[in-house]
């Protein structure tokens, strides 16, 4: 154990010595007089006084408390893969700093900490409800985290894009910016970390009983439910004081405790301890990345994107390792005793008219609604946009209906894979590196991200027999990797930084009739294409071994089928931007309406799908009006909800 803790420091010494090496052209012994009190007097010392030292020593103070508060939350859960990043944390106090922004911009200063800490607690708690607090030591914890991330990060994004003027200063933070110009930030936190005291008092004591079971803990005299929440107040509050200052760095809460077990931590103590020195280690390290980067691409890359960039392939590898047989998820389609008859498709076909018919022909006069034949200009921004909605809608319903069936897994959607991701982030990097408009672009940029996404996780879902969770957090690892990257871009500060927002909350609003036709025609034809393929679909869902031995080349199905997904998934994204659980609702909708059959459900899928989302469009036009919701928001919010309920339900069948 002194091994570890002698290597652990040694290479935070080494971080730090390098970040002056590398960060200022001063000779040592000027820094040592300048630390030791001298006065600046070149610009030169000014910067290494006022910029590099503050931020070496936020680097410290903040990856020191999200490897403690990591290491806190996995010993009090006894998962290995849970952390501030994991339990939806960052997205609460995100979404509390905008609201923030927005209703007391003059108290920011005062009461940024506080919002933050509520926002991050109201996550926490909501992540614990759905599960229960019984039940935080497997994945069904992960995957809250991640839907309470994806609904309270719409709602942001919704208040944001309503009130541009107010948010513009919340892009850096997304991205985790360590940068200092004085020593105000690091002085504001210190004091505020101090609660870590109750941590290294109170917990080893505390984490060594629960160790045995919460029943063993209680029979021994331990006020369960109280120390949990305490330590857990206490956690939130030094992650909540934390990304306050220096913004969301993802990542470093989860792998630090993981190294530390790794390299002999047994002890609950020892843990807390290493993770705490391990977590400083990997910013600094994660910050000198940065740098690197930054002068390499000419442009500032934040600490939280190289934190994600390094964090995410790392959680792939504990996907691997990590993962045991109760992680397993206990999930599986809704039953439904309904049977899905002929006529239902009239009436859906009914239903769909009758929405198109309010798009089209909605007018607002006077304070009420009323139907009109809308004049020329009306007519060519409505169509489009209606036309886009049912066919995004119907595309990603499809994809979903197919991966959940190709891979066995009632949670697979383009979303949660990080399909969309990757065609979002293809998007994004063309229109940050050439400045052209996001709108515009090319539909084979998003093709080419949506693919290699597929690739890879066809990679991990081959690679060691790679069950269907691992392959969602693989999903989860990748989306979030792709997230950074996006913030990335919306913190470079460019024009377009608007544009690109709004058309990454899924908006129709600035679609053309062309790019409308193109989306609704290749739609079409790769939808009627997998309904052509429906034989092979029903063969591989009944297992790859029974679709082999009656003839199936499953290699080949895969990927052709893949292929269809990533073209679908491309041609929505790049039309409208990323649309989050369409894919996953949709399928399920159709399988509680009876569709059963590979055959019936992608009907039926991209019935419910285009109903769903041009519905979505309808509302959203009319509920802030004259303003408007991006329809692509108000899904994720009505598909983070049903994500919810179904992992409520999971565990209750789990329990049964």
């Amino acid at each position: 154990m002194i091994k570890a803790y002698s290597i652990s420091l040694g290479a935070l010494l080494l971080g730090l010595v390098l970040s002056l090496v590398f960060g200022s052209d001063l000779a040592f012994q000027r820094q040592w007089q300048l630390i030791g009190g001298v006065e600046p007097e070149q610009f030169i010392d000014f910067a290494y006084l006022y910029s590099l030292l503050p931020r070496m020593t936020m680097a410290l103070m903040v990856g020191a408390s999200l490897g403690l508060v990591g290491s806190l939350m996995q010993q009090l859960t006894q998962n290995p893969l849970l952390s501030p990043l994991t339990m939806g944390t960052s997205s609460g106090a995100w979404l509390a700093l905008v609201m923030l922004n927005l209703w007391v911009p003059l108290d920011i200063a005062d009461l940024s900490a506080a919002a933050a800490m509520i926002g991050a607690m109201f996550a926490m708690f909501l992540v614990i409800a759905i599960v229960g607090i019984r039940n935080l030591s497997g994945l069904p914890v992960v995957l809250a985290g991640m839907a309470v991330n994806i609904v309270l990060g719409a709602v942001a994004t919704a208040i944001i894009l309503l009130n541009e003027q107010f948010a513009s200063n919340l892009f850096i933070w997304g991205a985790g910016d360590l940068e200092q110009n004085d020593w105000f930030w690091p002085l504001w936190l210190a004091p505020r970390l101090l609660p870590a005291i109750l941590i290294f008092l109170l917990a080893p004591r505390v984490l060594s009983l629960l160790k045995l079971g919460q029943q063993g803990a209680a029979a021994r005299g331990l006020n369960v439910v109280p120390m949990f929440l305490l330590l857990s107040v206490v956690g939130v509050w030094l992650v909540a004081a934390s990304i306050t200052a220096v913004g969301v760095i993802s990542f470093v809460g989860l792998i630090s405790p993981n190294i530390a077990r790794r390299v002999g931590a047994r002890t609950t103590s020892n843990e807390l301890w290493l993770s705490c020195i391990i977590g400083a280690l990997l910013l600094v390290f994660t910050d000198l990345l940065a740098n690197a980067l930054s002068e390499q691409i000419g442009d500032v890359v934040h600490s939280g994107i190289a934190a994600a960039l390094v964090g995410a392939p790392i959680l792939i590898v504990l996907c691997q390792r990590q993962l045991r047989a109760q992680d397993q998820l206990s999930l599986s389609l809704p039953q439904s005793r309904l049977r899905w008859r002929n006529r239902y498709y009239g009436l859906a076909a009914f239903i769909i008219a009758l929405i198109a018919l309010l798009s089209l022909l909605g007018q607002h006069n006077a304070g009420s609604w009323s139907l009109a034949i809308p004049d020329a200009f009306n007519w060519l921004l409505r169509w489009p946009r209606w036309l886009t909605a049912v066919s995004a809608g119907a595309a990603l319903a499809v994809a979903g209906c197919v991966l959940q069936r190709l891979i066995f897994n009632p949670l697979a959607s383009p979303d949660i894979l990080g399909v969309s991701a990757g065609a979002t982030m293809s998007l994004v990097g063309l229109t940050v590196i050439t400045g052209a408009s996001i709108f515009s672009a090319s539909p084979w940029v998003a093709i080419l991200g949506s693919t290699i996404v597929l690739a890879l996780l066809f990679l991990f879902s081959t690679y060691r027999q790679f069950s269907p969770a691992k392959l969602v957090l693989c999903g989860i690892a990748l989306a979030a990797l792709i997230e950074g990257l996006v913030h990335f871009a919306l913190a470079s500060g460019q024009q377009e930084i608007y544009e690109i927002l709004a058309w990454l909350a899924g908006s129709t609003y600035r679609v053309s009739p062309e790019a409308a036709l193109r989306l609704a025609a290749v739609s079409f034809v790769v939808i009627l294409g997998l309904y052509v393929l429906h034989p092979w679909l029903s063969l591989i869902s009944a297992g790859r071994s029974f679709a082999q031995a009656r003839g199936l080349a499953v290699p080949k199905a895969y990927v052709l089928m893949l292929l269809g997904v990533a073209l679908l998934c491309a041609m929505v994204t790049a039309t409208m931007g990323p649309v989050a659980f369409v894919g996953l609702l949709a399928p399920h909708v159709a399988v509680m309406l009876g569709a059963r059959l590979a055959k019936q459900q992608i009907i039926v899928s991209a019935l419910v799908g285009a109903l769903l989302l041009s519905f979505a469009d309808l509302i959203s036009q009319w509920i802030f009006y004259p303003s408007q919701v991006a329809a692509g928001t108000l899904v994720s919010i009505i598909g983070g909800i049903y994500f919810i309920a179904l992992l409520v339900r999971g565990q209750r069948q789990a329990r049964a």
